[in-house]
């Protein structure tokens, strides 16, 4: 009879034990992953060419070139600016502003390249790699 009556106690107890043991292990889980002052932010987690680049839009720099220019009419005396870590790199045109085809074609280091269809002019520019 003392055995039976044992048996129902750990029946009953063996829920709450469960959820216990869960929300427990929940609970620690949660502290853990907050315990280092929560979620890290895009800055804090990027790593290297993203990171450099977070770090010089912060101080106002355009370090690749990754936004957009203006001013450059893109004469022969003017030419579009095009930065490259390469002797060449393909160029993509879009030659008027409401035009959804780009014209594709390669410029080269040292020279002043044309777009085959509207004209404007391109000038290729070594850009160190940091």
């Amino acid at each position: 009879m003392a055995s039976w009556r044992m048996c129902q106690v750990l029946l009953r107890a063996a829920p709450r034990a469960v959820y216990a043991h869960r929300t427990m292990n929940l609970s620690r889980t949660c502290t853990r992953a907050m315990s280092a002052g929560g979620i890290p932010t895009n800055e804090e987690q990027a790593t290297g060419l993203e990171r450099k680049i977070m770090q010089a839009l912060k101080k106002g720099e355009d370090p690749y070139s990754i936004l957009p220019k203006t001013g450059a009419p893109g004469t022969k005396e003017n030419p579009h600016i095009v930065p490259s870590i390469n002797r060449q790199r393909l160029v993509g045109c879009v030659c008027e502003e409401d035009n959804s085809a780009v014209i594709w074609f390669w410029i080269h280091d040292g020279e002043v390249n044309r777009c085959p269809q509207c004209g404007s002019h391109y000038k290729l520019v070594h850009h160190d790699h940091h």
